[in-house]
């Protein structure tokens, strides 16, 4: 990477009156994030409040049902984010990112959320380090994450519906890029995803990379490493410490809505063009005229029309393969891990297991057989109760299978 490019991805697209801000986080980043005093602090904090490291679980049963034979999958391991406090990976960043901007002398906090779970990882830690905090969210993300919008009401955030476009996580962004330009002297914006202007691709996957860096002290050299991806903030924490190590293949998994071949899917490497979006050069889901299609996803934390630039750049390259799962397949891939781990899973991170069979044709294909394949497991599915209690009405009666 130079001067914030993965490839010909990344950059730096903003107005002028936030090229200031950028480079002061940029400088903050390239000398305070590196600093052995920020790293002890960082490493502390993750022990002893967000609960790392988190556990690589066996998950036996379900690799059964995969692989009955045994012969194309020999181990699947879960990496478990969802045991982090606030129940998902995005404290990793929003911690992080909180302790530099006390360092920098912020007072002020703003972020977006689309499933929510990055607006209560950033009101969890501004709560701790007693920083006020502003969330925007799309208010077809309020109705349909209803228990992340109390959790962060609860930690003393203040939640900000966004009712323009698609009411969803392209325009919660939108509403905070704007804020922070009419704010910049004073405003923090915690950006949430591997995505966004220069330097937050890069500070956001060295702050989730502790995911891969834990993943790889335990199991040096997987077969395959496997994460949902929307903006992608989990996928490259899982992919980074592996990405230099070419026998380890890495696999992202994007929502392909209602269909890939419809207008209703989110499968922006899959069916994007190289454009333009909240100051990033990346894949973008765009019209011939270049104007933004709205995504469509049942996780609202991957129903987003961009990419991180890193991803873009992976996928290029062909270091990284990127398939997609169907919101019916991811809610069948819920189910499924529930009732066979014992473990629900974010409507995100079912995406991940419902791509699995196509992640095994990819590895025969390549000619690995009885693979090690870890799957990374963004978040719990508390969340979205309310969703699943919909689609699966009448069918979970009390006791039934």
């Amino acid at each position: 990477m130079s001067s914030g490019y993965f490839g010909p991805f990344g950059g730096r697209f903003v107005a002028e009156t936030l090229v200031p801000a950028l480079e002061e986080l940029e400088r903050a980043y390239e000398t305070i994030v590196p600093s052995a005093e920020f790293q002890a602090e960082l490493r502390k904090r993750l022990s002893e409040y967000v609960g790392r490291p988190t556990p690589l679980t066996p998950a036996e049963r379900l690799r059964a049902i995969y692989d009955p034979s045994g012969d194309r999958l020999a181990r699947l391991l879960l990496k478990r984010e969802d045991l982090c406090h606030t129940g998902a990976h995005k404290i990793n960043n929003a911690l992080g990112q909180m302790l530099l901007a006390k360092r920098m002398g912020k007072q002020r906090i703003i972020a977006e959320t689309g499933a929510g779970q990055h607006g209560v990882a950033t009101a969890t830690a501004c709560a701790v380090l007693g920083l006020p905090c502003e969330v925007y969210m799309g208010e077809l993300d309020v109705a349909r994450q209803a228990p992340n919008v109390a959790r962060m009401r609860m930690l003393g955030a203040k939640v900000i519906p966004v009712s323009s476009g698609s009411r969803t996580l392209k325009d919660a962004m939108n509403e905070a890029m704007r804020d922070w330009v009419t704010h910049v002297g004073t405003t923090y914006y915690c950006v949430g995803s591997a995505a966004g202007p220069h330097p937050y691709p890069s500070l956001v996957r060295d702050l989730q990379r502790v995911i891969g860096d834990e993943i790889r002290a335990v199991l040096p050299s997987p077969d395959a490493v496997v994460a949902c991806i929307g903006g992608g903030s989990n996928a490259i924490g899982a992919f980074a410490a592996f990405i230099p190590d070419s026998k380890v293949r890495l696999f992202g998994v994007e929502a392909a809505g209602l269909g890939v071949d419809t207008d209703k899917h989110a499968a922006t490497l899959g069916r994007g063009r190289v454009g333009v979006l909240h100051g990033s050069k990346s894949y973008v889901l765009c019209d011939d005229d270049g104007q933004i299609i709205e995504p469509h996803s049942i996780s609202a934390g991957l129903d987003y029309p961009g990419v991180g630039p890193e991803h873009a750049e992976l996928h290029r390259s062909g270091r990284a393969t990127y398939l997609s799962a169907t919101d019916d397949e991811a809610l069948a891939a819920v189910k499924l891990v529930a009732r066979q781990e014992g473990i629900l899973v974010a409507l995100e991170t079912a995406h991940a297991f419902a791509a699995l069979p196509r992640v095994l044709d990819r590895l025969s294909e390549a000619g690995v057989t009885r693979a090690t394949v870890v799957v990374c497991v963004s978040g719990r599915g508390d969340k979205d109760l309310s969703t699943l209690l919909d689609r699966f009405a009448g069918e979970l009666e009390e006791g039934g299978r």
